[in-house]
């Protein structure tokens, strides 16, 4: 027998629907998420730690599970939101059901609920607080929910981060060694890296400048992550101390962090971009992209200094989707060029950043 859940947002509002995933109560800040497909990669993307994710996509989980395809070293979405969880997946490499998957990292999931309706709701009145839960009322569900700390308060960078240094390499002999800042490091980016020949190593968020700059990177790349960029004054002074020592570039949280450390502030969306069709125009070429993304902040560049401008915009709201700079090796991107999932038109920046690497090195990368 099917067991009830509820999903139970901070306003009030109710919807009932089918547990899902393990018996276990979730929480965190309801977002949505427009991709079709990647559902896996978005459970197992840092970014979204403190979240219970909604899928707009009416079917999830028809193409199974399978290990090796994950973003990070475990599930880090607080919850789960379907309107049709597929109990019989189809794949030629075979794999395990949503649910499965689900119940064995302990993630509570809700299916059989109108996740459009709730996406509406959710772009009318912005993002809010909820909790799926199926031991208890909705009453004694949103008594609970009152009680708990918000999303804007949690400090999910250093939940995610890695808790000690660690190395990729590629498959050939190194054209160059890149250190990466993790901030909620999807895994994806060191894939690419690697592949265009270059040895990875990512560190914990908490690591300072000296010490990165030890390491004798040809370049630094700042990670996406979850959270308030605000909370990450530690962050932005480490980025302070790089820039102008080694090429650097930022994706997403990265890319806040860079634009504090040139002035900029940063506010909150109503109900963020996450999704794979987002466009963005690239001012340095004219063209726009279809890109992946994932951020419930922006940047506001107007107090940007020292040489930074804006180089990337987005078509819906015209928010900033990235940074250059006029005399240093920076660059900087709100979305995913690494996508997973999502749209592959934009792996061309990191043919840019390594091109900064290159040149930085002589030429000889």
């Amino acid at each position: 027998m099917v067991e009830r859940a509820f999903l139970v947002l901070e306003d009030g509002t109710v919807y009932q629907g089918q547990a899902a995933g393990a018996p276990v109560r979730g929480h965190g800040e309801v977002v949505f998420n427009t991709s079709m497909t990647g559902y896996q990669e978005i459970l197992t993307d840092p970014s979204y730690a403190g979240q219970v994710i909604v899928m707009t996509y009416p079917l999830i989980g028809n193409y199974a599970t399978r290990t090796g395809e994950t973003e990070s070293r475990q599930v880090q979405a607080a919850a789960f939101v379907m309107r049709e969880d597929c109990a019989i997946p189809s794949h030629p490499r075979g794999g395990d059901t949503l649910h499965d998957y689900l119940t064995r990292n302990g993630i509570p999931a809700i299916a059989g609920i109108d996740t459009r309706a709730l996406t509406r709701r959710l772009r009318t009145t912005g993002v809010m607080m909820g909790t799926v839960t199926s031991d208890e009322t909705p009453a004694q569900a949103l008594e609970r929910l009152r009680d708990l700390p918000r999303y804007d308060d949690g400090d999910y960078v250093r939940q995610v981060t890695a808790t000690r240094p660690y190395t990729w390499e590629p498959a050939t002999e190194p054209r160059g060694h890149i250190v990466l800042l993790d901030e909620g490091l999807k895994y994806n980016i060191m894939r690419t890296l690697n592949r265009q020949g270059y040895r990875t190593t990512a560190l914990p968020c908490d690591t300072p400048a000296a010490e990165v700059l030890a390491r004798q990177p040809d370049g630094v790349l700042l990670s996406p992550g979850p959270g308030d960029p605000q909370l990450l004054d530690f962050m932005v002074e480490t980025a302070k101390g790089i820039v102008g020592r080694t090429p650097v570039m930022g994706i997403c949280l990265g890319h806040q962090v860079l634009g504090r450390a040139f002035g900029a502030g940063t506010f909150k969306l109503k109900f963020g971009h996450r999704g794979g069709n987002h466009p963005v125009k690239d001012l340095l070429t004219g063209e726009v992209h279809i890109t992946a993304q994932n951020h419930g902040y922006a940047l506001d560049p107007d107090g940007l200094r020292g040489g930074a401008e804006v180089s990337h915009l987005n078509l819906n709201d015209y928010t900033c989707e990235g940074l250059t700079h006029r005399s240093e090796p920076v660059l900087s991107i709100q979305y995913h060029s690494e996508a997973s999932p999502g749209p592959h038109d934009n792996m061309y920046l990191f043919d840019r950043f390594l091109a900064m690497v290159a040149a930085a090195k002589g030429g000889r990368g």
